[in-house]
C-alpha cells in the first residue's frame, strides 16, 4: 500500500527564499495555532488576494505546489474569520494540503519560538538562505525541530492490539505511539513504548513507513511488531484502555488521513480482508 502522506513527491518543492508576490499564492493562515476556514466542509488554504494584508504579523514562504506559491502566515489575536484547530483540517482536506497546512503550523511556531537566542538572550536575525534564525552575538542558529516518534501496530495472528489512549472520545481505539528518548535507537523505542504502554513483548519488527504529524512537531515512524509474549498491563495515567481484536470485528479506528489506519489498513488487506477506498 502507498503511504498515507505524499507531500515529498514531485507535486510540493519545499523552498526558503520567497519569490515575489502573487494574488494566486497560497496563504495557509494562522491565529496562534488555529487556521482559517477550519470549520469548512471542504478546505482549501486562501489565496493572497482574499488574505487582509493589515492583519499580517509573520509570512514564510514554504515553497511551491505545482505552479503555486505557498506561505505560512500569522494574523493578530483580533484578526476576525473562521479560525478553528487544525486537526478540523484533518478531515476536510485532502493529504497533501493538510501536509503542506502542518509544515506551515510548524514553521510559525518555531519563528514564534526563538526570536531570540536560547544562549545568551540576544535577537536573533533570519538567516540569508536557510531556514534558521541566527543569534550574530554568540552564533547559534536556531533550526525548526522535528521529535521523532514511533507508531507500532502489534499483531498476533488474525488479531491486532489496539488502545485508547486517556485523551480519545470514548469507543474511539488506535495503535501505540512514543517518542524516542536520547540515546535510543527507533527499535529500542518500539520495544520500550510497547512494554510501558500496553506491559507485552515485541519481536519481528517491519519498518512500514513515516508520517509528519504536527501536533505539534512529531515525525512518525510506522511499524509492524509481532506479539512474543506478556499479559496486557496499562500505563493507567496515559492509557484509558487497551484490548485484542479480532481482525473481524474491530472498533472504532482513526480516519483514512492518519498513518494509525494505515498501519492497520496495510495488515487487514495482507490478511486477505478487502479495504474501503
Amino acid at each position: 500500500m502507498i503511504s498515507p502522506y505524499p507531500v515529498a513527491g514531485n507535486d510540493f518543492v519545499p523552498g526558503v527564499v520567497s519569490p515575489s508576490a502573487r494574488d494566486d499564492d497560497m496563504m495557509f493562515v494562522f491565529r496562534g495555532a488555529d487556521i482559517h476556514g477550519a470549520n469548512e466542509t471542504v478546505w482549501r488554504p486562501a489565496m493572497r488576494k482574499d488574505v487582509v494584508l493589515a492583519e499580517i504579523e509573520s509570512e514564510h514562504y514554504l515553497g511551491n505546489y505545482q505552479v503555486q506559491a505557498c506561505f505560512a502566515v500569522s494574523v493578530g489575536p483580533d484578526a476576525t474569520g473562521d479560525f478553528g484547530n487544525l486537526r478540523g483540517v484533518f478531515a476536510a482536506s485532502d493529504s497533501i494540503m493538510f501536509a503542506i497546512a502542518g509544515r506551515a503550523v510548524q514553521v510559525l511556531d518555531w519563528w514564534r519560538s526563538h526570536q531570540f537566542c536560547g544562549r545568551c538572550g540576544q535577537p536573533a536575525r533570519t538567516h540569508d538562505r536557510d531556514r534558521a534564525l541566527v543569534c550574530d552575538d554568540c552564533s547559534l542558529a536556531s533550526y525548526p525541530r522535528i521529535s521523532p516518534s514511533i507508531i507500532v501496530l502489534v499483531h498476533d495472528e488474525d488479531r491486532i492490539l489496539l488502545a485508547r489512549n486517556q485523551r480519545f472520545p470514548t469507543g474511539m481505539f488506535s495503535t501505540l505511539a512514543g517518542f524516542v528518548e536520547p540515546g535510543e535507537s527507533i527499535e529500542q523505542t518500539v520495544h520500550r513504548e510497547v512494554r510501558e504502554e500496553v506491559g507485552v513483548e515485541v519481536d519481528q519488527l517491519q519498518y512500514l513507513g513515516s508520517q509528519p504529524w504536527p501536533f505539534p512537531n512529531s515525525l512518525m515512524l510506522g511499524f509492524h511488531a509481532h506479539y512474543a509474549g506478556g499479559d496486557i498491563r496499562l500505563q493507567e495515567e496515559e492509557i484509558a484502555e487497551a484490548r485484542w481484536f479480532n481482525i473481524d470485528g474491530l472498533p472504532q479506528i482513526p480516519g483514512k488521513l492518519a498513518i494509525s489506519r494505515w498501519l492497520i489498513d496495510t495488515f487487514l488487506t495482507r490478511r486477505g480482508i478487502a479495504i474501503d477506498s
